[in-house]
């Protein structure tokens, strides 16, 4: 089954909210960066949660036939990386993303609206 990064967006933006994902934002990095059309960025409070995050999105993802190209850093849970090809997920324990600012390094790229996709508790 094939996925566009939307629909793989969508998805893991489902399960990391039910994780207690906080701060999401997508950008869509295709031009500048050869290897994704876009990048999910997360945040969690602690490592387990960060963890926690990481493991139902790739759960779900695989679940709906996309493979896990590549995993990074569940070990630590500061900074995991989870790489379903066209979409790049980085879940971040939240004083790591402030100090790497992904969002800050690509802000030349085009956010992605997600507001269609959040659901309020």
């Amino acid at each position: 089954m094939s996925f566009d990064y939307t629909k793989m967006i969508e998805a893991a933006l489902e399960a990391a909210q039910k994780s207690g994902a906080q701060n999401p934002v997508a950008l869509k990095v295709g031009e500048a960066f050869g290897y994704a059309d876009a990048f999910l960025i997360l945040s969690g409070q602690v490592e387990r949660n960060v963890q926690a995050i990481a493991r139902d999105i790739e759960d779900e993802l695989n679940l709906q036939g996309v493979k896990t190209l590549r995993r990074e850093g569940r070990e630590g849970g500061r900074w995991i990386l989870l790489d379903f090809g066209d979409l790049i997920v980085h879940i971040f324990h939240a004083e790591d993303r402030e100090y790497y600012a992904l969002e800050k390094l690509w802000a030349d790229q085009p956010e992605i609206d997600l507001s269609g996709y959040l659901t309020t508790a």
